[in-house]
């Protein structure tokens, strides 16, 4: 051993719903003392800044799809990534790879089972996904977001700690702050977000939804929206003919700022979005991505709509009608709205990147305690 403090090895996919929870354990890793590096390919390194505290390296990869040349592009990619994530591991010499699923982690993780080097995954959705059901079952620890999480293989049952899913501190912090007041005659504050590609159909369907409220409704509402740029202009038309006061933008960097102060929140239900609402305490109308094939969004929305902290809208059934309809009635009762809210604080785990830090810890601990000398 020497007198270096341990390496932790995170990888993580090219998404910010992959890369944003490996970053919040990093910081708490860095925080107890561990050395960080980064393992990721050329869309995760967006999302990442190389620092002194944490390196960043990127290794090939990519996903199995479209078709025969696709696959064999991949499998290429996959296959000169893990050549890449030997090399790395054999230079790094960490004592625990951490990924955070996506293809980018399948080099590296699999490099390091092969190589005895202690393992764990990430699971961010309620549904294991392919990477993580790849690895799994060589997996040292499995952290889950979800009690029962679908897909993870028998024999690796045993092997799954629930830790939540880490999130910003910004974003943690949130849940230890009240509810905002809500009144029947007081201001009504909506935050959406279409996802980190943008959804059209909430700048479809909300804006019309809002405007056909009725006028002392259409007062009261505030809203923050994410429009995909090329619709910036129509729905902006539409609030200011209704009277409503709207703020628009293709992206927002104050995410904390803005859900502090939202009464309900509309968008999709991917594993980042429903961690920050929930870790917020915040109700939610879900609207899942319906084209994944197994539903991870869909099971995201329902696990918290289940304990009473959310509505979900399949993407057929969210209509003008439906969803206006829906708003008028919180509109009148906004009690509906705070019991959600509690019921939302109460599925969230906003010291997820502690538990999973400790974990992280213990393993690590574990494997580079000494052994206890045989006594004679």
């Amino acid at each position: 051993m020497t007198n270096q403090s341990p390496l932790v090895v995170l990888c993580a996919g090219g998404t910010g719903g992959h890369v944003f929870p490996a970053l919040a354990l990093s910081a708490d890793l860095l925080a107890r003392g561990f050395r960080v590096a980064f393992v990721t390919d050329s869309r995760g390194k967006r999302f990442v800044a190389s620092s002194p505290d944490m390196p960043v390296y990127e290794v090939s990869s990519g996903a199995p799809a479209g078709g025969v040349s696709g696959r064999v592009r991949a499998l290429w990619a996959l296959g000169w990534g893990t050549v890449q994530s030997f090399s790395l591991l054999r230079k790094l010499r960490p004592s625990a790879v951490v990924g955070f699923g996506g293809y980018p982690c399948v080099p590296p993780v699999f490099a390091a089972q092969r190589m005895g080097i202690p393992t764990i995954l990430h699971e961010s959705n309620a549904v294991l996904g392919k990477a993580n059901a790849f690895l799994a079952a060589r997996a040292t620890r499995i952290a889950l977001s979800w009690p029962g999480t679908d897909g993870v293989p028998a024999r690796a049952q045993g092997h799954c700690v629930v830790t939540g899913n880490p999130v910003r501190p910004e974003i943690a912090a949130l849940g230890m702050r009240p509810y905002p007041s809500v009144s029947p005659s007081g201001p009504f504050r909506i935050f959406v977000t279409g996802g980190s590609q943008g959804a059209k159909i909430f700048g479809q369907v909300v804006p019309k939804a809002l405007a056909a409220l009725p006028a002392a409704a259409r007062a009261r509402v505030e809203v923050v929206q994410q429009c995909v740029e090329s619709d910036l202009g129509a729905v902006h038309s539409i609030y200011g003919a209704a009277g409503i006061q709207a703020f628009l933008s293709p992206f927002f960097t104050d995410m904390p700022e803005r859900i502090a102060v939202a009464h309900l929140f509309i968008g999709r239900s991917g594993a980042t979005t429903t961690t920050e609402i929930t870790a917020a305490g915040r109700p939610a109308i879900y609207v899942p991505y319906p084209h994944h094939a197994d539903q991870q969004q869909k099971n995201n929305a329902d696990r918290i709509a289940d304990a009473g902290g959310a509505w979900v809208m399949t993407e057929s059934g969210f209509t003008v009608e439906a969803l206006s309809a829906r708003l008028e009635t919180f509109l009148q009762s906004p009690e509906t709205l705070v019991r959600a809210a509690e019921a939302a604080r109460g599925c969230g785990k906003p010291d997820a990147a502690l538990r999973l830090g400790n974990l992280v810890s213990d393993l690590v601990t574990s494997v580079e305690k000494p052994s206890k000398p045989a006594e004679s």
